[in-house]
Formats: structure tokens, C-alpha cells, sequence
């Protein structure tokens, strides 16, 4: 089957490709609200018949939570399973859109024209580039070039509580010899990239109790001890002059970026003073022997999301409080185990906790990093088939963030997963005015439609 057929079609169909993906953009599927549990049903609908509509057995499987879809095709040769989620963030604050965040457009702007709406970009977008590729190797051939298969759920902006289970009581249907998940983005606005590392997170929230109620400081300053005053030591013991972070065994298992890796990281030409400078900052921060990008990708972080405690309301009370508290979070690298972490931090805290005083710990979650393996050979053939597309090669980059789905392809399901997105740093997703570039979404469904020629062969 030849592809540049099928990238004519893409070309010819894209204001229907944009038409369809307006459709699904106007249901408003926002998964951690009760109150559009029926438009998340909608949305799931919607894609079903749509799957339907070009050829796959598509199915909506119900869950304790909102359903997912799952659906298989009729093409042979190595079985690809592509992942989406059709949920999307709320849109607070309304006052912020300049148009309904459900009555989504192509606008102009001076960059091009967008898509813009809420779910455009995360994820409704990205998901329907893969989609629109399959249409049109369906309707140019007649058939699919692989055995393809979809697997789209409604809850990954609400935490995935279903997805585990789901996964694991369909296992044996769900696996495939790699799974394509296309929620990630450029580097840049040209240079495509492939995720092969993403960063795993943990949790804690700490509470230092030191008397037994707030004191007045002018009675009980000095020798009553402050919790602030613990809790401050605390936090200011967690890195040094370095920037390194001090908990015991933190960096156990962390590994060093192969040169390979790196010279491809070196060669994306990251202007890190730009990207500071875009926030009001100007001098990295963190381990002072690293690269922002490797500090970014590949490195392990610890910081202070919160911290509050006595008297913060408006005018001057001299309170000795009673009770102190911070949440923080740790980044999190491949090699490194989550609840070994747990625990060294907390024996760390309470080394620093004088015997009178208390301290208290709540968890927020841990998840461990993951790493794709790229001697899977689909990873070159798909980094190649990429680089044909768009002005810059392909690149294998690290991601800051977490996309849990990812590992448990290959925990649940043994399944290598390959993260490709077109989504850009300005899409504002989560925020007010989200939008997907339209070049974007038409070289990302050409983007797709030359992968799945690569990995066909």
C-alpha cells in the first residue's frame, strides 16, 4: 500500500477532518464534575459511531466511573494500540475565555490559525489526528495498514480510577505489540519529538505540632519553640550550596543520561534564558553541574508547593502558632523507588523534630518514573517516519511532567509505550482560551499516517 495517496486524502480532507473535530470539541466532557456525567456518555458515544463509521468493532464499556471505548480494526501485520482520553479539564474561569469554551472555531491569530476550545489540544485534538489517519488509509485502500486498535477512557483528568481495573480485567484483549499515545508535544514549534522518559511523582504534606495551643509571643517567645521555626530548618535542610537534595539515598539508582541521549538534547539548541526569562527568571536554579534541559528531563526534583501557619490575615497578630504545615513533591527518575523515598524522608523529618514537638504525615500519592526502551526497534522506525514530516529531525526527549498511562501499559500489560504529541508549549491547556495550532492537527494526522506506513514494514 502506498502512502502518498493516503497523504494526498489527508490533505484534501482536512476542513472535514477540522468539521469532525469541532463536533466532538462542543460536548462538554469534563470528568471530575458529576454534573456532565451524561456529555462524558455523549463524548464516548460520539466516538464509538465515528470508529464505527470507518470500518473498526468499536464497543463503550462501562466502569464504576465514566466508560471507556474500546475499539479493533481489520488490518494485519504487527498490532498497534492507540491510546486517548476524550475527558477534559473544567473551564474556570469563565471570565477569562474570549468565546464559549464549548462553541469551539478556527480562529486567525498572528501566529496562524488555531482550534481553539477547551479539550482541543488535551485531548480531544491529539486523539483525532490518529483517528483521521486511519480514515483515510481506510479510504484509500480499503484497508488498515497493521492490525490497529483504540482504547480511549474518560477519566484521565480525574485520576484514572477505573483505568487500572479496566486493564487489568481486559488484559489479555488490550495488548498489542506497542502502544501510541499522542497527549505530549513539539520541542519547540517544528522539531518533533519522541517521549522515551517521564518523570514519576510523590506526594507528602507535613504537619509540625509544638505547643498545645497558639501562644502570645511576648509571654511565651523564647522559650516556647515555634513550629514555623522547625519547619523552616526542615525545608532549608533539603538541598545544599549545591542544589543537590540532602535526603538520605535520594539519588540511589538514578542513572546518567547515555551520550547518545545527550548529544541529541545538546543539539535541540534549548535557550534556557528565554525559557526563564518568559517567567521573570534569569539564573537557573537546581544541581549546579547540570543542564536546565537535563534538570528538566532527567533529574530528580524536591519542592515547597506550600507552606502556611499562624496568623496570615490582614493587620499584625503576635502569635506563637501551634501548629505548622508544607506539602511538598518530588520528581521523581527512572531507577528511583517511590516508597524507599517515603521513608527516608520522613526518618529525615523526624531526626529534626525536637522530642516535645510532633510532626504528622499525610500522603498525596507516588508514582514511579517510567523509561521506554528505543532498542525497540518501532522507536526508530517511528522517529525517521517523523523526521520526514516536519523542517527538524526527530528527537528523544525526556518529559518534566507524569503521564502514568505510559507505565502501565507496561506494568499492567507488558506493553512498550510510545508517547508522540503535536501539541505546542502556548496551547494553554487546562487554561482559559486552550487552543491546537491548526498545522498542528494537519501534520500531526499526516505525522501519524507516515508512522503507522514505517511500522506496517
Amino acid at each position: 500500500m502506498s502512502l502518498e495517496p493516503v497523504l494526498a486524502r489527508i490533505d484534501a480532507d482536512l476542513p472535514g477532518a477540522t468539521d469532525r473535530l469541532l463536533e466532538l470539541l462542543r460536548i462538554p466532557s469534563i470528568s471530575t464534575d458529576p454534573a456532565y456525567k451524561g456529555d462524558c456518555d455523549r463524548a464516548a458515544d460520539w466516538l464509538v459511531a465515528d470508529l464505527k463509521s470507518i470500518g473498526f468493532d468499536a464497543e463503550k464499556r462501562p466502569t464504576p466511573g465514566h466508560p471507556m471505548v474500546v475499539a479493533h480494526g481489520d488490518g494485519d501485520g504487527p498490532h498497534l494500540m492507540f491510546y486517548g482520553h476524550y475527558d477534559v479539564q473544567p473551564v474556570d474561569p469563565m471570565n477569562l475565555w474570549n468565546r464559549d469554551p464549548f462553541d469551539p472555531a478556527v480562529e486567525d491569530t498572528a501566529k496562524g490559525k488555531v482550534i481553539r476550545g477547551r479539550g482541543s489540544s488535551d485531548d480531544k485534538g491529539q486523539l483525532m489526528t490518529f483517528v483521521e489517519a486511519c480514515r483515510a488509509w481506510k479510504a484509500e485502500h480499503g484497508t488498515l495498514p497493521a492490525k490497529i486498535s483504540f482504547f480511549f477512557e474518560g477519566e484521565e483528568e480525574s485520576g484514572s480510577p477505573s483505568l487500572i481495573p479496566f486493564m487489568k480485567d481486559n488484559a489479555e484483549e488490550l495488548k498489542s505489540d506497542i502502544a501510541l499515545i499522542c497527549d505530549t508535544g513539539l520541542f519547540g514549534d517544528s522539531t518533533p519529538a519522541i517521549v522515551t522518559m517521564l518523570r514519576g511523582l510523590l506526594g507528602e504534606e507535613i504537619t509540625i505540632t509544638g505547643p498545645s495551643k497558639d501562644l502570645h509571643s511576648g509571654m511565651y517567645g523564647g522559650p516556647a519553640m515555634n513550629p514555623i521555626r522547625i519547619l523552616s530548618q526542615i525545608i532549608a535542610s533539603l538541598h545544599d550550596e549545591n542544589g543537590q537534595i540532602t535526603v538520605p539515598g535520594f539519588y540511589d539508582g538514578v542513572e546518567e543520561l547515555p551520550p547518545e541521549i545527550a548529544a541529541q538534547w545538546q543539539a535541540l539548541g534549548f535557550d534556557h534564558a528565554s525559557f526563564l526569562g518568559e517567567v521573570g527568571l534569569s539564573v537557573p536554579a537546581g544541581e549546579h553541574d547540570r543542564t536546565p534541559l537535563e534538570m528538566i528531563w532527567s533529574r530528580p526534583t524536591c519542592e515547597v508547593n506550600g507552606i502556611w501557619g499562624g496568623y496570615t490575615g490582614e493587620g499584625f497578630k503576635t502569635v506563637l502558632p501551634s501548629k505548622a504545615h508544607a506539602k511538598l513533591s518530588f520528581r521523581l527518575v527512572p531507577g528511583q523507588d517511590p516508597h524507599v523515598i517515603r521513608d527516608n524522608f520522613r526518618n529525615h523529618i523526624r531526626t529534626m523534630v525536637p522530642f516535645d514537638c510532633e510532626v504528622a504525615f499525610h500522603d498525596h500519592g507516588a508514582s514511579a518514573a517510567s523509561k521506554m526502551s528505543i532498542e525497540n526497534t518501532a522507536f526508530e522506525k517511528a522517529r525517521i517516519a517523523l523526521s520526514d514530516e516536519w523542517p527538524n529531525p526527530a528527537a528523544y526527549v525526556g518529559c518534566g511532567g507524569s503521564i502514568p498511562i505510559a507505565g502501565y501499559f507496561k506494568e499492567v500489560l507488558g506493553t512498550d509505550a510510545m508517547l508522540i504529541g503535536f501539541g505546542k508549549d502556548d496551547d494553554q491547556i487546562h487554561s482559559p482560551n486552550e487552543k491546537y495550532d491548526l498545522s498542528s492537527f494537519h501534520k500531526g494526522i499526516r505525522s501519524w499516517a507516515r508512522i503507522l506506513d514505517a511500522l506496517s514494514k
